[in-house]
């Protein structure tokens, strides 16, 4: 025993712990002396499966409790030259992983002794057989509760020394040992210590396999640690929770103020449970795991437990220890019978998201090359991290380092994707010089552009962020006739800062039943706050058209809508771009909120000879007698109707293995008149009016 004490500063750790078993089998010897003793029939081979006469009439005798044996004076001498020794270890730093397992769960020094007599078989496998020897059974290889309550020196009969093992209690509470055989009276049930509880104590960092698929790592956070909630971690907070909006870095920001303060944290994923996990073993296990490697519990994203309802909550709220939770709902008393601190998660700044950017790729772009990249993204760090994997290992396909579009993809490869059920999403692919507008109009569209990536640097960094309760999206109205390039801007728009575009389906908003268009419009609205791209409602003046005079139900309930809509739009933090082809429709008080107006015009002669000439592009096989300047002069049309004619005249002439002649083009303008519901005249047709006769 003394050896072991000497050198155990060789193995510090598992030294000390080896020592204490040496000390718990000096018991079990002096244990098993004693029953040898009283043992009336040693060589008796069906010993212990049978009970004689004589072995009644001295249990009897024996009465209802246990002799407490004397302490062993030499056991007493070694135990305090062990605790000298490993605290003067501890003091110099040393990780003594038993003692500091006591101190994190609480335990006296009797709750010790009783953890060391359960786990000794899972140390030494020569206690199953010592053990097996005094159960008066060798299939029970296991300490039982009384037993174990002898070895230590206390009385069978002592309650507060039987609590010790019951439910309420550390060792038992905190997943330490199992007291198993509940059909059994509670002196002769089993004790047994978890295989992580053992593998934890012998140096094992690895976490329960229960809990390993929900860990997840925070991400460095790029800014400043916040004292405010580093002083209430040190007054003794031991429940927060920190409410989090789209892009908000929560998770990095509490990470950082804990190892501030000196405190590790184990994150654990909510969203990563399913219906099929047991919570209550989940959370106890995971309490478990962060007191055993003395760390603050995150558990992120609480509002996939909310769902399930309050008391799936509680289980996580109430764990022992200092517990934090995270979710972009408001916390509801309900959660928790103690009080948490509530706090609001930090907007990451402009220059803290580039340097996010910068220390996920490993190296620090230009600023203004980065922010015009991923400016218009809003992801937390960790989503940055990823994002940053993402396009490393799509520029590595091409053996190349990751640019702008790879960042972009990885970027847009973290929305979730609730919004593909309720919109329809397209990979925007038309540029700007797919645009044929007048130069005022593209102004417009690319200082749009403009401020979407770099509204986090203005209202943020420069503080012009609005004192008013308004979100920080941007709206947009694009107002003109059909035809006339609002829908190829938006897409230009997206394309332009990297987003994907997501087009509303009217069909599946607008409900005849009370009430259910705003429910749709609102789950519209929570997805598209979780990803981050380009809201387009098309001719959305029928949902966001003019309140009228309310003559009966259905005109109030109209009313109604629209100011939920407007409520609504306030709130949205992304990017939503209306059309519409009647402005006068557009209700006024919406216009006011609208962030940027972009009015479109029927294009002119000049415009729409470029219109003709793009998509008569080179790929399309001509003949010679094109004439662009008749078609652009002649014929008034938008640029969805040219791109209608070119179209028409071009199946016409494959089908006829043709090139694409005057005729063809003359007769598809004839059909697009019929359409528009136009006459075909001479004087518009002019020397080409013949061909219609063909």
């Amino acid at each position: 025993m003394s050896e072991v004490i000497t050198t155990m500063d060789a193995d510090w750790s598992t030294g000390y712990l080896l020592a204490h078993l040496d000390l718990l089998r000096a018991r079990v010897r002096a244990v098993v002396a004693e029953r040898r003793q009283a043992d009336t029939n040693p060589d008796d081979p069906y010993r212990g499966l049978y009970v004689d006469a004589t072995e009644a009439d001295e249990l009897i005798a024996r009465g209802a409790g246990s002799r407490v044996p004397p302490p062993d004076p030499d056991l007493t001498r070694l135990e305090g030259e062990l605790e000298a020794r490993a605290s003067a270890l501890a003091g110099a730093g040393t990780d003594l992983r038993l003692p500091a397992l006591a101190g994190r769960f609480g335990l006296d020094p009797l709750d010790v002794e009783l953890l060391l007599a359960a786990i000794a078989p899972d140390l030494d496998p020569a206690f199953e057989k010592l053990y097996g020897y005094l159960n008066n059974d060798v299939t029970r290889r296991r300490v039982s509760v009384g037993l174990a309550l002898e070895m230590c020196g206390a009385s069978l009969a002592d309650g507060r020394a039987r609590s010790r093992l019951a439910a309420g209690s550390p060792l038992v509470d905190g997943l330490l040992v199992n007291v198993e055989d509940g059909d059994r009276p509670m002196l002769s049930r089993a004790l047994r210590v978890p295989d992580r509880v053992v593998a934890h104590l012998l140096g094992d960092d690895r976490p329960d396999r229960l809990l390993s698929p929900l860990l997840v790592a925070p991400a460095p956070w790029p800014g400043e640690p916040g004292p405010a909630l580093a002083g209430a971690l040190d007054a003794g907070v031991d429940l927060l929770y920190v409410q989090e909006a789209p892009g908000t870095a929560g998770l990095s920001y509490l990470a950082s103020a804990f190892a501030a303060t000196g405190r590790p944290v184990m994150v654990v994923d909510l969203a990563l449970l399913t219906t099929g996990d047991d919570l209550d073993v989940l959370a106890q296990v995971a309490a478990r795991e962060a007191r055993l490697g003395g760390r603050a519990l995150v558990g992120i994203h609480v509002d996939a437990l909310s769902d399930r309802g309050p008391a799936s909550v509680r289980r996580w709220a109430e764990l022992p220890g200092l517990v934090a939770l995270t979710g972009s709902r408001a916390w509801d008393p309900r959660w928790s019978r103690r009080p948490p601190l509530l706090l609001d998660a930090p907007a990451l700044s402009d220059g803290a998201r580039l340097a996010s950017w910068a220390g996920a790729l490993g190296e620090f772009p230009p600023p203004d090359d980065l922010r015009r990249s991923v400016g218009a993204f809003r992801l937390t760090p960790e989503q940055v991290e990823i994002a940053a994997r993402a396009a490393a290992q799509r520029a590595a396909t091409r053996n190349a380092t990751a640019g702008a579009e790879d960042l972009q993809a990885g970027a847009r490869a973290q929305n979730a994707a609730g919004l593909e059920h309720l919109a329809r999403r397209i990979a925007p692919r038309a540029t700007w010089g797919d645009l044929v507008l007048p130069r005022v109009v593209e102004a417009q569209l690319r200082a749009l552009a403009g401020r979407v990536r770099q509204r986090s640097r203005v209202l943020d960094d420069w503080r012009l962020a609005s004192a008013a309760s308004r979100g920080r999206g941007v709206t947009v109205l694009f107002a003109g006739d059909s035809g006339t390039g609002k829908t190829m801007s938006a897409e230009v728009v997206a394309r332009s800062l990297g987003l994907d575009l997501y087009v509303i389906d009217l069909s599946t908003v607008v409900d005849k039943y009370i009430g259910e268009t705003e429910k749709n419009l609102d789950r519209i609205f929570a997805e598209a706050d979780r990803v981050n791209g380009v809201l387009l409602f098309d001719e959305a003046d029928a949902i966001f058209g003019k309140r009228s005079e309310v003559k009966d139900a259905r005109d109030r309930y109209a009313n109604v809508e629209v100011a939920y809509l407007l409520q609504r739009m306030e709130q949205f933090e992304g990017v939503a771009i209306l059309t519409t082809n009647l402005r006068a429709n557009v209700d006024e008080a919406f216009l006011r909120r609208i962030d940027v107006l972009v009015e479109f015009s029927v294009p002119d002669p000049e415009a729409r000879a470029r219109l003709w000439a793009k998509q008569l592009r080179p790929q399309v096989p001509v003949t010679g007698d094109i004439d662009l300047a008749f078609l652009a002069n002649s014929f008034e049309f938008s640029g969805g109707n040219i791109r209608n004619v070119v179209l028409a005249a071009a199946f016409e002439a494959a089908e006829a293995d043709e090139a694409v002649s005057m005729a063809h083009l003359v007769r598809a303008t004839a059909a697009e008149y019929r359409k528009l519901g136009r006459l075909t005249v001479e004087a518009e047709f002019g020397r080409y009016f013949a061909e219609l006769r063909s």
